[in-house]
């Protein structure tokens, strides 16, 4: 495997639990420092040794010159060279665009269990962002905005309404703001016409899939899809938006995420 120079974040514990260490998949626009607000802290100090990595082109990773290149199978290459480091199978972590790249890596490699957190849905991005468009006009515009760092007030409005749920604090959504950052146009596109690549062969392991009651990216009642061709459980945290590892509701997603590896790795 060609190395390559990828920035992770590594979060050990000093009290280990026995159980696999946990690899943090970030998701599209954004680095692996949403992980390091609440969820790194939260599962070190449950004994779990915790990775989180910063896409190719993505935070402090090498290859933003080179970002809109990058594909899904690229990423999860990225993880492929992470995991190749430790020394147990670890349990995949993804959220949004993370979730499809850590099942893209089990296409091709095992894991201890997965955990999908507001999965980009099998059919892709075109029906949910004509769905959001038609809610939030200006979304695409302010977006781009936010990912040149241009913040307007209007711009913080949209994109809170968009990535978080009215319960969000300005303090919240504040720390989510320097996060932004641009996405690969190929990686885009591929999800656009996710729903025409045929499924390929899924490991048989566990599996669980979480989203937010008011996510506006992806509604919940998307998730049903990703679940049924994984035979995964499926949770919905009430009052969640898109971003659970940085909503208030944070803790009731790491609850459950923590009780199920209790229960599936014991």
């Amino acid at each position: 495997m060609k190395p390559r120079n990828l920035h992770t974040l590594h979060r050990l514990a000093t009290r280990q639990n026995g159980h696999p260490p946990l690899v943090f998949v970030h998701g599209g626009y954004v680095h692996a420092g949403c992980w390091d607000l609440h969820f790194l802290p939260y599962f070190r100090d449950l004994g779990y040794n915790c990775h989180a990595i910063d896409l190719s082109g993505h935070g402090a990773s090498a290859g933003r010159e080179d970002l809109d290149s990058y594909d899904l199978d690229h990423y999860a290459a990225d993880v492929a060279h992470v995991v190749a480091e430790l020394p147990s199978l670890p349990v995949l972590i993804g959220h949004s665009m993370g979730a499809l790249v850590v099942q893209r890596y089990l296409e091709r490699a095992p894991a201890a269990a997965v955990i999908m957190m507001a999965p980009v849905p099998t059919t892709g991005l075109s029906a949910c962002t004509l769905q959001l468009t038609s809610r939030q006009p200006d979304f695409l515009a302010e977006a781009a905005r936010a990912v040149r760092g241009k913040y307007t007030e209007h711009t913080v409005k949209v994109m809170r309404e968009v990535y978080f749920s009215p319960d969000a604090s300005s303090e919240e959504f504040a720390a989510f703001k320097p996060l932004v950052q641009p996405e690969s146009t190929t990686a885009i596109s591929e999800m656009m016409a996710l729903a025409w690549r045929l499924p390929k062969k899924r490991p048989k392991i566990p599996a669980l899939v979480i989203g937010g009651q008011l996510d506006a990216l992806f509604p919940p009642s998307l998730l049903h899809f990703t679940a049924a061709g994984w035979n995964a459980e499926t949770c919905v945290i009430p009052r969640g938006g898109h971003m659970l590892m940085m909503e208030p509701q944070w803790t009731v997603a790491a609850e459950k995420i923590d009780r199920w590896l209790g229960e599936k790795l014991a």
